[in-house]
């Protein structure tokens, strides 16, 4: 096994890129895996996919969600020819089995013309760092709580959930701001009610310009997890709330599935606001595509069940699931360690599904009256 955070390099990286515009062509921290008859060429092979998947990745990055179905006349580029470098965060392998994590960067020049050339808009350019403040609020005693969810161990996973994600490369960079012990709930309660002047003061004691908090209460009672975004990011102020599903005593993946949503959503807000125009972008309204992709659709729920080899596949599974194009209402009703289930909505139900989601690399599939999903 590789040690952890060894370098290696596929090509020579950009000279400076991490301190200019450019870094936001560069996927951090994504997970690769695969399987093959000997270890060399399951490396290979994860490798190959993963700048792939890396690469739809990108695109989802900078362009607005209501333009990604534009995304299909780009789906045969081939990521090998964009890539710049990448680099290993951390690996391990078996004689057949190939994990990792990697930073994949690609050419901007080239990632431009191809979106240039096929007419589709998109956002170059990163907001001005964002201060984010995650914060727990624990169940009220008699209200199902149980020592998963206490203080410590809820503001630990929801702390560690934003640390998990790409918050440097991202178009809408956040520094975390870990909750500080002596600011009232009733500051926080302001804040979170959509209070403009306690923003600013809130702002104030943490000597940010502009500042997200994002405030995380479950309810085990009611199997449910409550995210409030509100605050002033690079877009405005906004204010947000949407509820998860807790599957059991789980909250750390709850809290990485919110916390992956709710970056899409500041993401998107910025989007919406300078998307550069590749042929005709006709917005889905001022918070942004992602925060419509989550919060519409239609429909009965379809429930779906989720093939997977390992937690790195799964990660992007569900992270494709939940940045697809009218998906709304995405639950995660059950989670072991070779599957899962999901519930969401769809506007003409799976079979249509299943055609928005081939082109993310997923196949939906009907078996034994129900549906399965699984990367191709």
């Amino acid at each position: 096994m590789c040690p952890v955070l060894a370098l290696m390099l596929a090509l020579p990286a950009p000279a400076g890129a991490a301190a200019s515009q450019d870094r936001i062509f560069t996927i951090g921290n994504y997970p690769v895996e695969a399987r093959a008859a000997d270890a060399v060429t399951a490396k290979d092979r994860a490798i190959a996919d993963g700048q792939q998947a890396a690469f739809r990745s990108l695109l989802k990055r900078l362009v607005p969600v209501t333009a990604y179905r534009r995304l299909d006349t780009v789906r045969d580029t081939r990521a090998a020819d964009l890539i710049d470098g990448f680099a290993v965060r951390s690996e391990r392998n078996s004689s057949t089995e190939y994990i990792a994590s990697y930073d994949f960067s690609f050419q901007p020049d080239g990632v431009r013309r191809v979106l240039d050339q096929a007419g589709i808009p998109y956002v170059d350019r990163q907001a001005e760092p964002a201060a984010l403040v995650p914060v727990y609020r624990a169940p009220a005693a008699g209200a199902g709580a149980q020592e998963p969810f206490s203080e410590a161990r809820g503001s630990d996973a929801w702390l560690y959930a934003w640390k998990a994600l790409d918050l440097a490369n991202t178009i809408t960079p956040v520094n975390l701001k870990p909750a500080k012990s002596d600011v009232r709930s009733e500051v926080i309660n302001a804040v979170a009610g959509g209070d403009f002047a306690a923003t600013r003061a809130f702002a104030n004691d943490y000597q940010a310009s502009t500042i997200v908090l994002a405030l995380l209460e479950p309810d085990p009672g009611n199997r449910r997890v409550r995210v409030t975004l509100a605050g002033q990011d690079a877009a405005g102020p906004f204010k947000l709330v949407r509820n998860y599903r807790l599957d059991g005593t789980d909250l750390a993946y709850t809290a990485e599935l919110a916390a992956v949503i709710s970056l899409a959503i500041i993401e998107g807000r910025w989007k919406f606001t300078n998307a550069r125009d590749g042929g005709g972008y006709n917005s889905g309204g001022p918070t942004g595509g992602a925060m419509t992709a989550g919060s519409g659709g239609g429909g009965d729920p379809v429930r779906i069940s989720v093939e997977f080899t390992g937690m790195g596949e799964w990660q992007v599974i569900s992270r494709q699931l939940a940045q697809t194009p009218d998906v709304a209402d995405l639950e995660v009703e059950g989670l072991s360690a070779r599957g899962a289930r999901v519930a969401l909505r769809y506007p003409g139900g799976p079979e249509r599904l299943a055609d928005a989601l081939t082109e993310h690399g997923l196949a939906l599939r009907s078996a034994g009256g129900g549906w399965v999903l699984s990367r191709r």
